[in-house]
């Protein structure tokens, strides 16, 4: 195990290489001038070329790219030119709204889930199955940019029992959560009654049966932690969509997070904070896979990582 670890965080460099290259190579294709956004067209030409060496835009492309790397081995992730303030330091600021969003997001989508995914899968074919996967479909169906207004026309405007945008407390939260959770809650829920399915037609669990257990008694205290594995390994994978969520969401709500940080920096032309907030999604879906590699091997004994 110790060894798996240790080649999977090695192989973090590549890819960190790779996808700060790409982020790089596609901010400074994308037509328009930083400096002019930050200026202004009225500035002046003179204003516009020294801001423009001042921040190192003069200078050849491969000479920026090898300082925004020899930045990058030294965790240095450059200056924001629209903050002008270190991009790490924002990066750290707005990451744990983020990551706060996409916690809540989950926990709605698994407190949703599993109630749907035990049921239908308990009893395939009958109406609590089609009514659990009809509500699933539902969920994936609706995307966040409809159902995050309605929610928002439903609990803030209408019934005045949640906040509108913002973060503060729990109750600032929720309506995000659930505008996040609900459409991996259905593909989650989909999963486990699949799994439970599979599980059901086992000899363990026909023997658990016939011992005097009800399908469902059987299925929630033998066959469930069978059935988690294929559930962890969807979960893990869609926790990269999760995070991709929360900028919509994040836009939708005037939720604080790394999400609209970055379409702000995408719209000012902020190259540095482009790059750290691309940099640090990417990252935190490796780590992300890497975890749920760890936790599936917890989970199910039989899978030796080797």
């Amino acid at each position: 195990m110790i060894k798996y670890l240790m080649r999977r965080l090695v192989s973090i460099v590549p890819v960190a290489l790779g996808v700060a290259t790409l982020t790089f190579a596609i901010i400074h294709l994308v037509p328009g001038d930083p400096v002019v956004a930050m200026l202004g067209d009225s500035a002046a030409p003179a204003d516009i070329e020294g801001m423009r060496h001042q921040l190192g835009l003069d200078r050849p492309l491969l000479t920026q790219y090898a300082t925004y790397l020899g930045g990058l081995a030294i965790g240095d992730l450059g200056e924001s030119t629209s903050y002008r303030k270190p991009v790490a330091q924002i990066v750290s600021e707005r990451f744990p709204a983020t990551i706060e969003l996409a916690a809540a997001g989950m926990f709605v989508a698994l407190l949703i889930a599993f109630p749907l995914g035990i049921v239908a899968g308990s009893n395939p074919g009958g109406a609590a199955d089609m009514g659990a996967m009809g509500f699933a479909i539902l969920g994936i169906s609706i995307p966040h940019i409809y159902l995050g207004p309605l929610l928002m026309i439903l609990f803030s405007l209408d019934l005045r029992w949640l906040p509108l945008t913002g973060r503060g407390g729990f109750a600032h939260l929720v309506l995000p959560a659930m505008t996040l959770g609900t459409a991996l809650a259905a593909i989650i829920a989909r999963m486990l009654r699949h799994s439970l399915i599979v599980v059901r037609a086992s000899d363990y669990m026909r023997t658990a049966i016939g011992k005097g257990l009800s399908p469902r008694a059987a299925i929630v205290r033998h066959g469930l932690k069978n059935a988690m594995t294929s559930v962890i390994t969807i979960i893990g994978l869609q926790m990269g969509s999760l995070l991709s969520g929360t900028l919509i969401t994040e836009m939708i709500f005037s939720w604080p997070g790394l999400g609209r940080l970055l379409i702000g920096a995408i719209g000012a032309r902020d190259y540095p904070l482009v790059e750290g907030c691309v940099l640090t999604f990417a990252m935190t879906y490796v780590v992300v896979n890497l975890a749920t590699d760890v936790v599936y091997a917890l989970v199910d004994p039989r899978v030796r990582i080797s």
